[in-house]
């Protein structure tokens, strides 16, 4: 798994993200970008507090910060932009409704297991 894909999963378990899917869209052609990271969360803070931990943990690891963050004003669901990758905070609900990992049938997926 590349560094940036790695230090996002640890942002994310830092704060029990729960359910994370890396869904690898490289071999895809016109994909926006070569991943996506998704997960969820169970509260609006736990929500904000992984998107925290994903940033942080990305900028002390790697010296990279997101080109772009939306969906804190409403803490339903977070889209951070790293380019190679978008990472997906999403609450239960939105995360379901959406199915946003098998937009792709061709992509591989890759279940990342809970921390207890």
């Amino acid at each position: 798994m590349p560094p940036l894909i790695k230090s996002i999963i640890d942002g994310i378990q830092d704060k029990k993200g729960e359910n994370i899917s890396v869904v690898c869209l490289d071999s895809i052609e016109g994909a926006l970008c070569n991943y996506f990271v998704i997960c969820q969360a169970q509260t609006s803070n736990q929500l904000l507090a992984i998107a925290d931990s994903v940033e942080e943990k990305t900028r002390v690891d790697l010296g990279v910060k997101p080109a772009f963050v939306q969906g804190t004003a409403f803490a339903h669901w977070v889209a951070m932009d790293y380019t190679d990758a978008i990472v997906h905070i999403m609450d239960p609900e939105m995360r379901a409704f959406y199915d946003i990992e098998h937009l792709w049938e061709d992509a591989v997926i890759t279940q990342i297991p809970n921390i207890d």
